[in-house]
């Protein structure tokens, strides 16, 4: 995989969260990184989808895992989950101490029952 796949090794996340939950005030169950643009979105199993949404939007095909110890990259086009592909520029997850579900302080109580 290189930038001709959707790949731009150089370019930084977004941030620490999902950008368009940051925004409307949120939260999210795990990240995903945009590999050509450095979007940060949440992922399909979040309420929000902006993962996908971002996918859809931009046509920007790869995501890679912004969970830490996590470095598997999934092609959208394709349907093709690749458990490593090339470093990206750092940070490559959320702080260690950023909770699942997060962001601390927006995630509902009955979290687990709105992911059903």
């Amino acid at each position: 995989m290189t930038s001709a796949d959707g790949i731009d090794p150089a370019v930084p996340p977004s941030g620490s969260g999902c950008v368009e939950c940051d925004a409307a005030g949120g939260w999210w169950f795990h990240l995903r990184r945009c590999a050509q643009c450095g979007h940060i979105g949440c992922c399909d199993d979040s309420p929000a989808k902006h993962a996908s949404a971002h996918y859809r939007d931009t046509g920007h095909p790869v995501i890679r895992s912004f969970e830490p110890g996590e470095a598997w990259f999934w092609d959208f086009d394709t349907n093709e989950l690749y458990e490593s592909g090339p470093d990206l520029a750092p940070p490559v997850s959320h702080p260690a101490d950023q909770p699942v579900p997060g962001p601390a302080g927006r995630v509902p109580a009955n979290w687990a029952e709105t992911l059903r």
